[in-house]
């Protein structure tokens, strides 16, 4: 494989979703506001190898865009990245380089923030190669780990108007809050995150 020749492709989460649950550390995309996704594909058309996914949306907290820009619309966070294991290497700045041209050709956002979680080891060199600038660290956080999945805190504010105009806590919202209610899923706390900038 040669990373030249992968294709990136703008998708629809469906056609994704799967692979990042697969793929991400997280394990989930549930809760995001989707932007605009990616996909990264080997091989000759009609014969494509999915190989890497990626996702944008809005920021994870609110008016958090108030620090990186004038109205929200003009900043949008990559929320999701990931690929297959053995990528060569650079295949993720390549990824990302294809996505952020993309984006500057054909939306009107003006600056993509990105988040490495200390957590995980994760320091931000993928960021760092794609020209980034680290601006900072986040305060401290915390998760909500339920088994082998972690979902951010927020997870269980997540809310739908249903057809009468009720209120009410997306399903996978109101599972996870059941979960901490009965003992099954704990709160955890978590180092700061680098915080990346890139303006386009």
């Amino acid at each position: 494989m040669k990373v030249r020749e992968f294709t990136v492709v703008p998708c629809e989460l469906a056609e994704i979703r799967e692979f990042v649950e697969k793929w991400h550390y997280s394990g989930n995309v549930n809760g995001l506001r989707v932007a605009q996704c990616f996909a990264l594909y080997n091989g000759e058309p009609m014969r494509w190898n999915l190989i890497g996914g990626m996702i944008y949306g809005s920021l994870g907290m609110a008016n958090a865009w108030k620090k990186y820009g004038e109205s929200e619309a003009d900043v949008v966070e990559l929320r999701r990245l990931c690929c297959i294991d053995d990528t060569p290497k650079n295949t993720e700045s390549y990824f990302i380089g294809r996505s952020l041209r993309w984006l500057r050709q054909n939306t009107d956002y003006k600056t993509v923030v990105s988040y490495a979680d200390a957590h995980y080891g994760h320091e931000g060199t993928i960021y760092k190669a794609s020209n980034f600038q680290h601006v900072g660290m986040t305060a401290k956080g915390k998760v909500i780990k339920w088994g082998e999945r972690e979902y951010h805190d927020k997870t269980i504010r997540t809310y739908y108007i249903n057809k009468d105009g009720v209120k009410n806590l997306k399903p996978f919202a109101q599972r996870v809050k059941d979960a901490l209610e009965s003992g099954e899923a704990q709160y955890m706390d978590r180092p700061p995150k680098h915080i990346y900038l890139y303006s386009l």
